[in-house]
C-alpha cells in the first residue's frame, strides 16, 4: 500500500555502543562539535517531517536533556525502550504513536553523514507503494548485515553472525535506513521472529516478509562512508575528517583559498565572500560570516562571529562573538570576546583582549591591553599595558572614552569613568574621574629618587644572614 504525503521518521538511539568505552552514549558523541543525534534529526527537519519518534534506552534522560535545545518547538516525541530486544522492536514502540497511512523512515542516530538527496529517494518508493531501502558496496563488509539477491532483485538481508560462507563474501550491505508505509511495516514486524544468534527481533527481517507478501523493495544506493555508523572512536575520527573535507571542499568551491584542506575544522555554519584566505590549523565553529577578501591566519579560532571585507585576522588570534567591520586588523595572539564590535579599519594587536568593547573607526589598540564594557570613538590611539577596570567585585561599569583621544602606556581606567574628545592621558596614569574635551589628564604619584639605597641582596650580605 502506498504510503501518503505525511512522513514520520523514527531515530533509533538507545543503544549504549560499549566499543565508544565511554560514560556517555554514542549518540552523544560530537561530530564536527554537534552530537552524531544532532546531525540525525536535523537530517529529518530537512526532509520536512511531520513527526520525529526518537527511541532511547541507555541513559535516556541525558539525551533528552542534552537535545533540548534543538527541539524548541517540541516536535520529538520520545519512545523509551527499556529492554534492548533489538531494531525491530525498537521501531515497533515508535510506531505506536504513528497512523497506519504515514509514510515512515527509520534511521540511526550514530549514522549522522547520508545524503538528504538518498533519503529523499528512499521515502518516494515508500510513497510509491514499495519498501525502500538503502544499500552501499563495502571494500570490507565485515559484520555488517548483507544483502541477498535473486534475479537482480532484493529478497533478505542476512546479519553477519548468521551468514553462510557465500553470503559473507556478498559486497552489498545493508545501512538499515528504510522506509515503508506504516501500516505494511507494523504488519511487517508482526511476523518477525527472534530466531537467531542475538534472540533478538531484527528490523532487517521485514524485507524477506515484504517480498512473501508482494511488497517490491527498491534499493537506494548510497556511498559506503555516507551510510558508515560510529562504533568506536577510530570510526568517529575517520568520519569526522570525510565531514571536515567535505565542509572544506564546499568553500573552495565558493571561492575560498585554503593552505591546506586536511587542516581546517568547520563546527558550524560558514558563509564566505570571493577570494578569501584560510592558513592552517584553524578552527570555525557556529554561525561564522566572512567577507570579500578576509585574511585568516594559521592556528586561529572563529566562532559565531562577522568578519567584513579585507579583515586580516594574524596568527593565533580568537574571534568569538563579535561584529568586525571591514579592514580591520586582529592579532597576532589577540582574543576578542563575545560583544565586541569593531568599525572599520580599527587594529587590535598582539596580546591584546577586548570584552563588550567598541572600538569607532581607525581606533588602534596595538598591544597588551585589556578593554572591557568600553566605548572608544574614532581614531584613538591605546598605548601598551592599558587596562579598563571594569569590575569592582559586585558589578560591571562601562569607560566611555571620546574621539581622537592619545591614551598613555600603561594607563588605568577605573570604571564608571568618562573621557571627552581629544584629550591626552599621560603614561601611568590612574584615571578615576572625567577627563574634559582636550584636556591633559595625568594621574600618578610625584617621583622621589632616594639616594643611598641599599638593595636587599647588599643588606644581607652586610649582616652576613642567609639571602
Amino acid at each position: 500500500m502506498p504510503g501518503s504525503d505525511t512522513l514520520h521518521v523514527v531515530i533509533l538511539a538507545a543503544g549504549q555502543g560499549r566499543r565508544m568505552r565511554s560514560s556517555k552514549p554514542k549518540v552523544l558523541h560530537t561530530l564536527a562539535g554537534r552530537p552524531l543525534l544532532e546531525h540525525v534529526i536535523s537530517r529529518a527537519l530537512g526532509l520536512g517531517a511531520a513527526g520525529q519518534h526518537v527511541v532511547v534506552g541507555y541513559q535516556a534522560d541525558e539525551v533528552r536533556s542534552a537535545m533540548a535545545a534543538h527541539d524548541d518547538a517540541g516536535r520529538i516525541r520520545w519512545v523509551v525502550q527499556a529492554d534492548q530486544k533489538g531494531t525491530g522492536h525498537a521501531v515497533a514502540l515508535a510506531l505506536s504513536g504513528i497512523g497506519e497511512g504515514a509514510t515512515v523512515l527509520v534511521l540511526y542516530g550514530d549514522v549522522p553523514l547520508v545524503a538528504l538527496e538518498t533519503l529523499e529517494a528512499c521515502v518516494e518508493h515508500a510513497r510509491e507503494g514499495s519498501l525502500g531501502l538503502v544499500t552501499a558496496e563495502f571494500e570490507n563488509p565485515a559484520g555488517l548485515g548483507r544483502i541477498v539477491r535473486s534475479d537482480g532483485q532484493i529478497v533478505r538481508i542476512v546479519e553477519d553472525r548468521d551468514a553462510s560462507p557465500s553470503e559473507q563474501a556478498i559486497t552489498e550491505i545493508n545501512s538499515g535506513i528504510l522506509a515503508c508505509e506504516a501500516g505494511a511495516m507494523k504488519r511487517l514486524l508482526d511476523g518477525v521472529g527472534t530466531d537467531n544468534a542475538q534472540g533478538e527481533i531484527y528490523l532487517t527481517d521485514i524485507i524477506e516478509l515484504a517480498r512473501r507478501a508482494n511488497i517490491p523493495v527498491r534499493g537506494v544506493l548510497a556511498d559506503a562512508w555516507a551510510v558508515t555508523g560510529v562504533n568506536d572512536r577510530i570510526q568517529l575520527a575517520a568520519l569526522e575528517r570525510r565531514f571536515q573535507r567535505m565542509q572544506a571542499e564546499r568553500l573552495m568551491a565558493a571561492g575560498v583559498t585554503l593552505a591546506d584542506p586536511e587542516r581546517l575544522d568547520i563546527r558550524g555554519e560558514v558563509r564566505a565572500g570571493k577570494d578569501c584566505f584560510i592558513d592552517v590549523n584553524v578552527v570555525l565553529g557556529g554561525e561564522v560570516v566572512l567577507g570579500d577578501g578576509v585574511h585568516i591566519g594559521p592556528g586561529s579560532v572563529i566562532r559565531d562571529s562577522a568578519l567584513g571585507d579585507a579583515v586580516r585576522v594574524e596568527p593565533h588570534t580568537v574571534v568569538e562573538g563579535a561584529m568586525v567591520a571591514a579592514r580591520c586588523q586582529l592579532g597576532p595572539f589577540a582574543r576578542i570576546r563575545p560583544g565586541t564590535e569593531l568599525g572599520e579599519e580599527v587594529k587590535v594587536g598582539n596580546f591584546v583582549e577586548t570584552k563588550k568593547a567598541k572600538l569607532g573607526r581607525g581606533t588602534k589598540a596595538s598591544h597588551l591591553t585589556y578593554l572591557g564594557d568600553a566605548t572608544l570613538g574614532e581614531d584613538c590611539n591605546v598605548g601598551a599595558g592599558t587596562v579598563t577596570c571594569n569590575y569592582d567585585g559586585a558589578d560591571k561599569h562601562e569607560t566611555h572614552i571620546g574621539n581622537e583621544v592619545f591614551v598613555g602606556t600603561n594607563t588605568t581606567f577605573v570604571a564608571p569613568v568618562e573621557v571627552g574628545d581629544g584629550a591626552f592621558i599621560a603614561a601611568g596614569s590612574t584615571i578615576t574621574k572625567k577627563v574634559e574635551d582636550a584636556d591633559l589628564a595625568v594621574g600618578r604619584g610625584k617621583q622621589r629618587n632616594i639616594k643611598n639605597w641599599v638593595a636587599p641582596a647588599e643588606r644581607s650580605r652586610d649582616t652576613g644572614e642567609d639571602s
